[in-house]
């Protein structure tokens, strides 16, 4: 383990926190270190520091240099992806080749907005006679991060690497459960060149540090990931001091397959989206929607799957990781027993292995069959490796299904049918919908938010610049007078 975690990033200098909050792995309960609990004071400092880059060299650095920087974090990034792997699965619990993925995904963030940096141009605009018209983007200042603990790496990396990119200077509030490769970042990039200043990391509880945060009167601009209540909480904080925020706040996104998919393609598909992170992701494709001509056949491949899924520690690199802690396993517990108590069909359940340590925090994989697109587990975001199968019978009613709960982050449609998936498209309720895949690989180039209870903003892509610098119309008379 890092001897930084019971210190904070504050100015380019590690610091002492005054409390402590406890590390632990979920694949086996065991406490393995502390962390900094960081207060309003702590928030306060890193924003000052925040402010004083701005004020010197990373604030006077032009849109190439940032960009040239971002570049060898990203390789920095890169050339330290074993540690960060380690530790991300480790603190998170998730296999070992989704960690992995989790480095590739930061490191080609940092590359994404190293070319945009200096591509974020303005604008001029046709006036009157004897005036010209141009438009500027420019930072906020000092952007706040809380980051969640499902996705550490990943979601610091889509939101951070915008921000620096668009000249801002941020502070990041990682969850008290995953904090350790935030910290590690914020080293290599210390390490890779960045200015002190421009990045701050204060670790601790949302209570303390992330209210602090989201309710400074130095921030700027809020990015928060996370549940839908702690989301509102976090933008009436914002709010009193008139800060835009960006807010991503889960989903229960819906897979529809229909009769003329292809099923062979389709199948990993369905049933990664749903266990990947063990289930334990905001876009996760939670509900299975099927059409009823292809019921039976589709039921039956899906539980053949998730009979042979397999769920062991981190380090085991199987199919499943355990929950990030004991209560959110006791949540995942609780919803899979109303399920079993309102006589839900369990079509499949996948296996921990018999040596997964005991204290682990770990759930069988579960598919539900016949389930109403009513019911809690179809309405309610899980946030653990339970899918539910809706069957439908048409076009009509499979979108009724698909926009049936107050949620609109992802959907995927799986069809033949060109037409068919255009239009889907275009009815369907959601910040991204994919057509015959899902996910796209990750896509860091593609814009990602929702609507609705999953939230507004988007991140990601080339919109994110947007979302992470102000626009200013500069209109100029050069008439005479």
């Amino acid at each position: 383990m890092s001897d930084i975690k019971e210190q904070l990033f504050i100015g380019g200098k590690w610091q002492s926190a005054a409390a402590t909050i406890p590390v632990e792995d979920p694949s086996t309960g065991d406490t393995i270190g502390t962390l900094g609990a960081g207060q309003a004071g702590d928030i306060d400092a890193a924003v000052k520091a925040a402010q004083a880059a701005l004020a010197g060299p990373w604030g006077k650095a032009t849109a190439a240099e940032r960009g040239r920087l971002l570049a060898k974090i990203s390789k920095a990034v890169e050339a330290q992806a074993d540690m960060l792997a380690a530790l991300e699965a480790r603190d998170v619990g998730k296999p070992l080749k989704q960690a992995r993925s989790d480095v590739t995904a930061l490191a080609r963030y940092l590359e994404f907005y190293a070319g945009a940096a200096d591509k974020l141009h303005g604008q001029t605009i046709p006036f009157l006679a004897d005036y010209t018209v141009y438009t500027l983007r420019e930072p906020h200042g000092v952007t706040g991060h809380i980051i969640p603990w499902n996705y550490p790496m990943q979601i610091m990396g889509r939101s951070v690497s915008a921000a620096l990119a668009c000249g801002n200077a941020a502070v990041v509030k990682p969850a008290e459960e995953a904090s350790l490769t935030a910290l590690a970042f914020a080293r290599i990039a210390s390490e890779a060149g960045l200015p002190a200043g421009a990045l701050n990391v204060v670790t601790g509880l949302g209570e303390s540090a992330g209210a602090a945060l989201a309710g400074h009167p130095g921030v700027h601009h809020v990015s928060f990931t996370g549940s839908p209540e702690v989301g509102a909480l976090v933008q009436a904080a914002a709010g009193k001091n008139a800060v835009p925020v960006t807010l991503e706040l889960g989903g229960k996104s819906p897979q529809l397959v229909f009769a003329d998919a292809n099923l062979e393609r389709a199948l990993p598909f369905l049933v990664n989206a749903g266990i990947q992170n063990a289930g334990q992701t905001c876009s996760a494709g939670s509900r299975l929607l099927v059409q009823r001509k292809v019921y039976d056949n589709v039921l039956e491949k899906l539980s053949a799957r998730y009979r042979a899924l397999k769920v062991g520690a981190a380090r085991d690199d199987l199919d499943v990781g355990p929950l990030i802690s004991a209560g959110q396993k006791a949540r995942v517990e609780k919803l899979i027993a109303r399920g079993r108590s309102d006589g839900l069909n369990v079509a499949a359940e996948g296996s921990i292995m018999g040596n997964a340590p005991k204290g682990g925090h770990y759930v069988a994989p579960l598919l539900f069959a016949g389930v109403k697109p009513d019911h809690l587990l179809a309405q309610d975001e899980i946030f653990g490796p339970v899918q539910v199968v809706i069957p439908f019978e048409d076009e009509e009613e499979a979108v009724a299904i698909a926009n049936g709960t107050p949620y609109g982050l992802v959907a995927g449609v799986w069809t033949g049918d060109g037409s068919r998936a255009m239009r889907l498209a275009q009815q369907i309720r959601a910040g991204q919908v994919f057509i015959n895949n899902y996910g796209a690989a990750g896509g860091v180039e593609l814009p990602f938010g929702g609507t609705g209870r999953s939230g507004h903003g988007r991140e990601k892509g080339f919109e994110a610049l947007f979302a992470f610098s102000r626009l200013k119309t500069v209109a100029a008379y050069h008439g005479r007078d």
